[in-house]
């Protein structure tokens, strides 16, 4: 039998290795904030005739938005991403692209973010993961109340939740660096996501630990957490790898505007199996042992 459970040191020191680096982009880097968090202004244009990215980003030079990130669609319209324009400069911008590309120019979308709007789309998405973490604690140790200290539970699955959220973060952190991934409110719906099924399969785990702690497999805690998580490990790959090839397949296939809410989504799903398998039961045995041995619990 593999003992995930008693190997636990090893697992641990492999999440530290994924979180590490991300940690330390998000302090040196940050992330490379979208419109919706740090204001601005995204357009959708179309070409006709249809002209190359790179033209596009010269001309786009040339009128004093050397800044701006520009990612073409699968449908041939581009995405494009600048300081925040008002109605004249609008007028001005296309114009400008008109005559500089020698091509009519149509406005598919246009959307103006305030910086007050940026801050407070970013403060409600923080109060939001927060109060989706509290309820989650509550309601696992409600769910668990018949077992020994119930809040160890509740706290031991959102440890393993911010371990995959710390990640996804991190991860994003250095994307937006590399190649320009950013961080808007797709991205929050994205981590909301991976939350909500991330404890969906750690309950599945922890439900079964209840259940053979509740049929006396072991006296040993740990043992029966690492019976617990054999028993279910290929429930919980097996659901994942559904989400994960139908991910893969809009990644691919789903257009450019989504793309990264869609690799936020993979990112959080493997890394959900890898945290509800490998740490969070090992975090109960943990703190179990921890109890055990403490000066209060041995009085």
């Amino acid at each position: 039998m593999i003992d995930i459970v008693n190997k636990r040191n090893w697992f641990f020191l492999i999440s530290i290795f994924l979180l590490v680096p991300g940690i330390i982009s998000m302090i040196a880097f940050g992330f490379r904030l979208g419109v919706d968090f740090s204001s601005g202004t995204i357009m959708t244009l179309n070409f006709t005739p249809a002209v190359e990215q790179s033209v596009l980003r010269d001309q786009m030079g040339q009128l004093g938005y050397g800044d701006a990130t520009i990612q073409k669609t699968s449908t041939g319209d581009y995405l494009v991403l600048t300081k925040e324009i008002d109605t004249d400069q609008k007028t001005a911008l296309m114009d400008g692209l008109k005559k500089g590309l020698n091509a009519d120019v149509a406005i598919r979308d246009f959307q103006t973010v305030s910086p007050l709007v940026a801050s407070e789309v970013a403060r409600n998405a923080a109060i939001a993961v927060g109060i989706a973490s509290l309820f989650m604690i509550l309601y696992i140790a409600f769910a668990f109340r018949k077992m020994p200290s119930p809040f160890k539970w509740g706290l031991s699955a959102v440890i393993a939740l911010l371990h995959d959220v710390l990640i996804v973060m991190g991860v994003f952190s250095i994307l937006g660096w590399a190649i320009g991934y950013q961080v808007d409110s797709m991205f929050i719906v994205a981590m909301l996501t991976i939350v909500g099924y991330s404890i969906n399969n750690t309950c599945v785990v922890y439900d079964r630990i209840r259940e053979n702690v509740r049929k006396g497999v072991s006296k040993d805690f740990a043992v029966t957490v690492n019976s617990s998580i054999l028993e279910t490990i290929a429930r919980c790959i097996n659901t994942s790898l559904t989400v994960i090839l139908t991910c893969l397949a809009i990644y691919l296939f789903g257009g450019v505007t989504i793309q990264q809410f869609i690799m936020a989504l993979l990112i959080g799903v493997v890394v959900g199996i890898y945290d509800s398998i490998f740490v969070a039961g090992p975090l109960l045995v943990l703190w179990d042992r921890g109890m055990k041995t403490s000066p209060e619990a041995a009085k």
